[in-house]
């Protein structure tokens, strides 16, 4: 794909992705149901934090380019291992995460993940742009250009330690406020919620694992940015 036709691309993920961060972070909160704690605000949701993640990866891939397109190659050499680092470890496996694990929760019981109060506040459409558009954007992403993963052991750590960041989040709110940040928490006994994050620690790798699969697929072993 052409340099410029990248920077578009780029440019306009970013707007989408920041006016997305932009419309959650200002729901009124007179209108957030009950169930909506407030201490934290929408930055204990991962949902939301993968938003902001989203926007700087693809705010990073539009400097990127921009730096290309301007001939500034040795900047952008260094923007670029920035943003493939970015992509490989946290974008592809984070927005995977969100779509999959929400949508499979919420089939079996919404009120587990997103209560039914939620459909008079959040619409239709912002419901989809931050849990179904997530993962067609980040396949996407895959498929205009190659990425270099880091090795095996690096980026595997990398994202344990953004996953276990979160989860101390999580589990720092439920000890200042009593409450869980999603619902489904309160059903798990403490070992049970042990092997919840493990498990899903073990479903996120995988989906890195996936990532770095389908970038080999496509691109093989001699495309990667440089």
């Amino acid at each position: 794909m052409e340099i410029s036709t990248l920077a578009t691309y780029h440019c306009l993920a970013f707007v989408w992705y920041f006016f997305v961060a932009y419309s959650i972070a200002h729901i009124k909160t007179e209108e957030r149901p009950s169930e909506v704690f407030l201490y934290g605000g929408q930055w204990k949701y991962l949902t939301v934090l993968n938003l902001v993640l989203q926007a700087v990866f693809y705010g990073v891939s539009l400097l990127a380019d921009v730096l290309r397109l301007i001939k500034k190659l040795r900047c952008a050499k260094c923007v670029i291992s920035s943003r493939d680092l970015l992509f490989s470890v946290l974008a592809f496996p984070v927005s995977t995460f969100v779509c999959i694990s929400f949508w499979t929760l919420y089939t079996y019981n919404r009120e587990l993940v997103y209560p039914k109060s939620l459909d008079g506040v959040i619409p239709l459409w912002l419901n989809h742009a931050m849990h179904t558009a997530v993962l067609p954007f980040a396949l996407l992403e895959l498929l205009a250009l190659p990425h270099r993963y880091p090795a095996k052991k690096k980026g595997l750590i990398l994202l344990g330690f953004v996953s276990v960041l979160y989860i101390s989040w999580v589990l720092w709110i439920y000890s200042v406020t009593g409450e869980w940040v999603y619902p489904l928490f309160a059903s798990f006994s403490a070992p049970g919620l042990a092997a919840f994050f493990a498990g899903s620690l073990a479903i996120i790798v995988s989906f890195y694992n996936f990532g770095e699969f389908l970038n080999r697929m496509i691109w093989g072993q001699s495309k990667f940015s440089s």
